[in-house]
Order: C-alpha cells, then sequence, then structure tokens
C-alpha cells in the first residue's frame, strides 16, 4: 500500500533540508533561493515502532522490517499559485497526488536566509498556502459542477449526490473554510474522495525551529500549535538542521549529539509517526525465526484485507487468522506461551484487525 505524505511551504522554509534528513540522502538540492526544488522528490522512510525489537527477540527473527510511508519534497507555493504564480499549477498537481499534507512552516529568526514575502510570520505562511489550496479547489469545483448540475436534473443518481457534495465543499470555501471541514458520512466518503480536492486532506504544521528551540519550541511554534488545535489537525516541532546533523553520524555520535542538545529521540521519528497517524494507519506484525515484519493498513481493515496486504492470494483465499495482541504477545513469551495461556485468537472474515496485533493466516491456495 502506497501512503505518501507530501512536504509542501513557501520557499526557503527548510523543506528541503528536512526532506535530505528524512530519506538521508541528498537527492533534494537545498539551497536558498526560491524554487530549488522543481521536480518532486520522494522518499520511502521507515516508520519507528520499538515494538518491533520486542517481538523479534521473542521470535528468534534474524531480520526486523519496518512498515514504510513515502514522504513527497514539493517545490515552494507562492502567493497566486492558484492562478499559475511561480510554477504554481506544476506543484498544485504534485499536492494532489498525495494522501496528506506535511506543512512546513519557518518558525525560526535568521537574517541570512530570505523569506519570499520578507517576514517571519508561520501563521501568516500558513495561510497563504492555504489560500492558494481553496482558491484552487474553488475554481476546479465551479467548473465542474455545471455539467454535473444537468446530468443531476435527468436524474442520475451519481450526479445527484456529487452536486450535492460539490455544493457543501463550495459553500466552505467560499467562508474562507476548507473541504476537509465538511462533515462526510461514510456513505457518501468515496463520492467526496473521488472529487480530488487539494484541502481535502489531512493537514500535519511542521514548525521548524532553531537549534536552541528543537526541545521545547518558541513563540512562534506555540502560535502555530494553537492554530492547529483550533483547526483539530496536528502540529510537530523539529530543528530541520539538527535532523540534517543527525543523519550523518552513526547510532552511538547520533545518541551522544541528541543528548547534548536535550533531545530523547530525533524529531524525525515524531514527525513520520505524526504522518503515519495522520493518514488513519495502522500497524499489524508477523513474526517467525526469519523475520518480523511490520504491515500498514487503515484503521478499520478486517482480517482478510489485511492479508491481502501481504498476498493477494491471502485474501482471495483467506480461512483464518490467528492473532495475539501485543501486549500478550510478549506477556505470554510468544506465539507457544499465548496458545497456552488461551490468548491466541482465531479470528473469521469480520474480525477488525487492531493496532499492535501480531497474525499468522490460513488460506486455500
Amino acid at each position: 500500500m502506497g501512503f505518501k505524505c507530501g512536504i509542501v511551504g513557501l520557499p526557503n522554509v527548510g523543506k528541503s533540508t528536512l526532506f535530505n534528513a528524512l530519506t538521508r540522502t541528498a537527492a533534494a538540492q537545498a539551497a536558498n533561493y526560491p524554487f530549488c526544488t522543481i521536480e518532486p522528490n520522494t522518499g520511502d522512510v521507515g516508520v519507528p515502532d520499538p515494538r518491533m525489537t520486542s517481538i523479534a527477540a521473542i521470535a528468534g527473527s534474524a531480520n526486523i522490517i519496518p512498515t514504510r510511508l513515502s514522504f513527497v519534497d514539493i517545490a515552494g507555493l507562492v502567493r497566486g499559485a492558484s492562478k499559475g504564480e511561480g510554477l504554481g499549477n506544476q506543484f498544485l498537481a504534485n499536492i494532489r497526488e498525495v494522501d496528506a499534507i506535511a506543512h512546513v512552516l519557518r518558525c525560526f529568526d535568521d537574517g541570512d536566509i530570505t523569506h519570499v514575502e520578507g517576514r517571519i510570520d508561520p501563521v501568516a505562511d500558513a495561510d497563504t498556502v492555504e489560500t492558494e489550496l481553496m482558491l484552487s479547489d474553488l475554481e476546479s469545483l465551479e467548473r465542474r459542477v455545471v455539467p454535473l448540475r444537468k446530468k443531476a436534473q435527468s436524474g442520475e443518481k451519481e450526479a445527484k449526490i456529487q452536486v450535492t457534495l460539490m455544493d457543501a465543499v463550495l459553500e466552505l470555501l467560499r467562508e474562507g473554510k476548507p473541504a476537509r471541514r465538511l462533515d462526510v458520512s461514510k456513505e457518501d466518503r468515496p463520492a467526496f474522495d473521488a472529487l480530488n480536492l487539494l484541502t481535502s486532506k489531512p493537514v500535519l504544521y511542521v514548525c521548524n525551529v532553531d537549534e536552541a528551540s528543537a526541545g521545547t519550541g518558541n513563540a512562534y511554534s506555540d502560535a502555530v500549535r494553537a492554530k492547529a488545535e483550533a483547526e483539530g489537525a496536528g502540529a510537530v516541532i523539529i530543528s530541520a538542521a539538527i535532523e540534517a546533523e543527525i543523519a550523518q553520524l552513526d547510532d552511538t555520535e547520533a545518541r551522544e549529539y541528541m543528548e547534548s542538545m536535550g533531545l530523547h529521540e530525533p524529531g524525525l521519528d515524531r514527525l513520520i509517526r505524526a504522518g503515519y497517524e495522520l493518514l488513519g494507519l495502522i500497524t499489524y506484525f508477523t513474526a517467525g525465526p526469519k523475520e518480523t515484519r511490520a504491515w500498514t493498513i487503515t484503521d478499520g481493515t478486517k482480517a482478510p484485507q489485511a492479508a491481502g496486504v501481504i498476498h493477494t492470494d491471502f485474501e482471495r483465499g483467506f480461512i483464518r487468522a490467528q492473532t495475539i495482541a501485543f501486549d500478550d504477545y510478549v506477556a505470554c513469551k510468544g506465539e507457544v506461551g499465548a496458545k497456552d495461556a488461551g490468548k491466541a485468537r482465531d479470528e473469521g472474515k469480520e474480525y477488525v484487525v487492531k493496532d499492535g496485533d501480531v497474525m499468522l493466516f490460513k488460506f486455500n491456495t
């Protein structure tokens, strides 16, 4: 399952530096001028999960394979992007292809790094980018809704549903609110998702702070956090400069460096986990002598579909799934102990997989 989180923001806020640190590569050139990134760079990162170490130790696994998340470094947006300013049309198309948005905001002062609008105000920056996305959605919907109204009037059921959703979103956009604020029923969710709106994507605000503020944040990040709380969005504090340094060090040096900075873990770990949670994803595990492996599914996935993530044959021939909760797996010291304690359950096709389940699928070939 390919889940993509797009890294967006104004130029010179630290997006490419952050991406480089995330992927531990220099694939995205980081430079002090707008539009340094033109083509989007994509990098897969492992989702840190300490549970895997415990499972692997008990199972005697030779390898640990984490679940993965893709980050896409998208070039900086500017005011007027929705009208094609800068490289606006291309950037907006790239954003349309991701599942969620990690919105990097400059929360530091540095006279040597220019700001495209000549001031440091992360909340205003967030509003600038959001406005461009809303304007793009508004233009798109106003253009698409006209022919759909004719179809709806002729009695076409799907068209009626889409027009109703479009009208509701248009009302929000005209009030200056993103499409994700719309309360969509489970039945209407597929039709809503099919609209493929920029502002329907979940947003995580990434506060890029100076090194001194990496542990506690600062006044800029406090303002962003207040904005996020008001919107029901997430916010993560990170120092791209520190993460770039950590990415160049081995594990021992990285730990020592973080301790000297008063940090308990890389900020990237928090960012990756936050992106994972933002997409509504959970993890289940498979374990054995060969490997302990994490698998990504959306929250609410049933056992056959979870099995299908490993191989389509597993879903097609699904019989049942032996399931052990993570805490039980650890407490009982593995599969055999869990069976002896009655903690290994056989679950059927209607079982909704829980985060942390250790699973073994039985299927017909």
